[in-house]
């Protein structure tokens, strides 16, 4: 079933990134096709770094969040992941750009994620627990 979801989820998120890139937030998408690759290069890098970089910014996430107890601190990290993620897709890929430089990674990720968000729950395909996730707990995935 989760296979299938993603394969749902992957044009939805292209149309998101398309939507991203027509608003004025300095992110640049040339086509669907480039915003497809992209929808898959931001799981994939998702999957890929998903642990590598909680390892980096777990001890001052660990810190600054007396271990998770300040949520909007936990939240703020999350969204500094989805960042890098986001920026680090548009280097990846010609024919998606950042104008604006970080202000565009900011900004665009923050919007991309949310958006995704709401129109994967609206349509009923948002997986609150992913392999991703299972693989970074540890957890045996169903």
């Amino acid at each position: 079933m989760g296979s299938l979801v993603w394969l749902l989820q992957w044009p939805i998120r292209a149309v998101v990134l398309l939507i991203v890139a027509w608003l004025p937030l300095g992110v640049e998408i040339d086509s669907f096709p480039i915003a497809l690759l992209a929808a898959v290069v931001i799981g994939l890098l998702g999957t890929l770094l998903i642990l590598p970089l909680k390892l980096v910014f777990g001890p001052v996430w660990a810190v600054t969040s007396l271990g998770g107890l300040i949520s909007p601190v936990s939240l703020l990290f999350n969204w500094l992941i989805t960042v890098v993620l986001f920026a680090l897709a548009a280097w990846l890929i010609q024919g998606f750009r950042l104008r604006q430089g970080l202000v565009s990674a900011i900004l665009g990720a923050i919007v991309y994620a949310v958006l995704s968000a709401l129109i994967l729950r609206m349509l009923g395909l948002d997986v609150d627990f992913t392999r991703a996730s299972a693989l970074v707990s540890l957890l045996p995935v169903a």
